[in-house]
């Protein structure tokens, strides 16, 4: 990437977000917006770092939770995925089961797990594996399920086996869909722990903007709505990052344009 493509890549949403933080501002003082209404971008960051201390605090809190749930649920999808990609048969029984499990809303799970495993992180935990589980098991099935056949029957025809195909073929090949289930997964996982923060927790981002709610001090809601955003962002870019670090083959000719 030369200096010119990191400038637009880099400079174009810069601008913007400091654009978008103007015209807030603007509007806000134009109108005499009531701060508990719709608190100043200015307002926001005072809050942010007049309360720095326990903000960071929660925000390591949401942070390790959700990772944590995102690395399971990446463990338990890689795995659950290449095993229902492996076989047709499989992929169209349980497929099925994986769509009805993901359209239970997790927010009504949460209380079970709350009632299971008590108040604290082991929910918020389990909230974000589940909500980001879905996404990488059906990207990963689906593209080893996409393997043509023709490609599989020459490959057999020369001596490979089963596990030859899918090792060497098949598991390269998804890794294009994988990488960009994670990128969908890490952002879930977020809003899994945090919404079951608000439910039932003692520490995290989720709970201190719940307490911040009640007491009306909106600027510190809107202060760990901005935390949240930056650390959505800067998880999306590592691992963007990383999918670009392994499967920029997938993607040469894109790059020739």
């Amino acid at each position: 990437m030369d200096r010119r493509e990191f400038a637009i890549k880099v400079g174009s949403p810069a601008a913007f977000v400091v654009a978008m933080f103007a015209l807030w501002e603007l509007v806000c003082r134009a109108l005499a917006v009531p701060i508990t209404v719709l608190p100043a971008p200015s307002d926001v960051f005072a809050a942010l770092w007049q309360y720095r201390a326990p903000i960071a605090a929660n925000a390591v809190v949401t942070l390790w939770t959700t990772l944590a749930g995102f690395l399971i649920a990446t463990v338990f999808g890689l795995a659950l995925g290449i095993a229902v990609g492996w076989h047709r048969a499989l992929y169209a029984g349980v497929y099925p089961v994986l769509v009805g499990f993901n359209s239970i809303p997790k927010v009504a799970v949460v209380p079970v797990l709350i009632l299971w495993f008590g108040i604290g992180e082991v929910p918020a935990v389990l909230t974000a594996f589940l909500i980001s589980f879905f996404p990488i098991v059906v990207n990963v099935a689906t593209g080893l399920a996409t393997t043509e056949p023709e490609l599989e029957d020459v490959l057999r025809a020369l001596g490979a086996s089963k596990l030859d195909v899918m090792r060497k073929v098949g598991i390269p090949r998804s890794l294009p869909y994988f990488f960009g289930s994670l990128k969908v997964a890490i952002t879930l996982a977020f809003v899994g722990a945090v919404v079951s923060e608000t439910v039932g927790a003692n520490r995290g981002i989720g709970k201190l903007m719940l307490d911040a709610q009640a007491a009306f001090q909106v600027p510190i809601v809107f202060a760990g709505l901005l935390v949240l955003a930056v650390l959505g962002i800067a998880l999306y870019a590592v691992t963007a990052g990383i999918e670009a670090r392994f499967t920029r083959w997938a993607f040469r000719g894109q790059a020739a344009h």
